[in-house]
């Protein structure tokens, strides 16, 4: 879904897991659970104002880092995430709660973009890599099948 508030133009994103809230959480806050869907080797201080370091070939000649703007331990974390050939600041924030009988809903929010349409491109390009790591997650949660394996991003 896309938004227009008073801040800039919004994405939010939605997926239904079915695997306990917990598990989902530390796919987002643990270097293995990050290894697991999203980046080669990953190092993480977990806090607020903490960094997450992510590896993406397995000696971590290829890296990137980011702040952890927020952490709740109750399933909040919002990373300060960089789009584009200008770093444009366009953070990410990440909240997982239990579903009733359909295991845990996992919502990313990132944002805002200027609503210029190089903004606004850029952010179609997040959503669709967002989505598609997204799916990532939930099959190797549910399935036991990492993507990355057969059609790399």
């Amino acid at each position: 879904m896309i938004t227009h508030e008073d801040d800039g133009v919004w994405v939010t994103l939605e997926e239904t897991i079915a695997n306990h809230h917990e598990d989902i959480f530390a796919c987002l806050t643990t270097p293995g659970g990050l290894m697991s869907w999203f980046c080669i080797s990953a190092e993480i201080d977990l806090r607020t104002g903490g960094l997450i370091v992510f590896g993406w070939d397995q000696d971590m000649t290829r890296t990137s880092t980011l702040a952890i703007l927020s952490y709740d331990a109750g399933g909040r974390i919002a990373w300060d995430w960089l789009v584009g050939s200008d770093n444009t600041h366009a953070p990410v924030y990440w909240t997982v709660e239990p579903k009733l009988d359909k295991g845990s809903r996992i919502v990313l929010r990132q944002g805002p973009f200027s609503d210029d349409v190089e903004s606004l491109l850029m952010m179609v390009e997040e959503a669709q890599t967002w989505r598609w790591h997204l799916c990532n997650m939930r099959t190797v949660l549910e399935a036991k099948h990492d993507m990355r394996k057969v059609r790399p991003l």
